[in-house]
């Protein structure tokens, strides 16, 4: 039977057993034994219009994106929220109705949640799309991410 490595082991063992052995390498930080904070975003929905975006955070460099979650005082109907950046609208959550009312939503992907360190500030943004959000109500969005211990 073949044994493998997670890429987080990666440099940590001499690459032939899966149990780590002595050769003065340690996993990264940023993954392991890694602090988790939280940034909250909170918008009051105000029939903003598809298009429009609004600024959730600035997550500092030297942190790597971990999950997010997401809840809503009401629907959003047809209206659409993508995470993301100015450059990537979806880069953290692809653009989604949020229907389900004070139910509380994970988002992240396979590629950010084994993304390198941010380099510099990473400002996210949610995009409206399709329809205008509704009149009233609130979202709020959890983003956390992983700092050195």
């Amino acid at each position: 039977m073949a044994s493998y490595l997670s890429n987080e082991l990666a440099g940590t063992t001499d690459g032939k057993t899966s149990a780590p052995v002595a050769v003065n390498l340690r996993q990264r930080g940023v993954v392991t034994n890694a602090r988790l904070k939280r940034y909250r975003s909170t918008i009051t929905f105000n029939a903003q219009a598809s298009g429009d975006v609004i600024q959730l955070a600035t997550l500092p460099p030297g942190c790597v994106f971990a999950f997010g979650t997401v809840v809503n005082s009401v629907s959003t109907a047809t209206a659409t929220i993508a995470i993301g950046t100015a450059a990537a609208p979806g880069k953290y959550r692809a653009a989604a109705v949020s229907t389900a009312v004070d139910t509380v939503a994970l988002f992240s992907t396979a590629a950010n949640a084994s993304a390198d360190v941010f380099a510099g500030d990473e400002l996210v943004y949610a995009t409206v799309g399709v329809a205008a959000l509704p009149a009233s109500g609130t979202m709020v969005v959890d983003f956390y991410v992983s700092v050195m211990s």
